[in-house]
């Protein structure tokens, strides 16, 4: 598996987390928790965008 797939593989992972985070976040009762849940996915969610755009070579758009 070359370096392209492995980074690829591992984006996939961590939108899945993601998910399960904002499901989780959904099914529980305690607000707090809730707000923690929805903010780790958050966070999660935002690295992902940024590795994807630096994988993808967007990190310089042409001029």
């Amino acid at each position: 598996m070359g370096a392209t797939d492995e980074a690829r593989q591992r984006l996939q992972q961590m939108r899945e987390k993601a998910q399960q985070l904002t499901e989780a976040a959904e099914k529980t009762t305690d607000p707090k928790e809730r707000q923690r849940l929805q903010e780790k996915a958050r966070r999660l969610q935002s690295q992902t965008e940024q590795e994807s755009s630096m994988g993808g070579g967007d990190i310089y758009p042409s001029q």
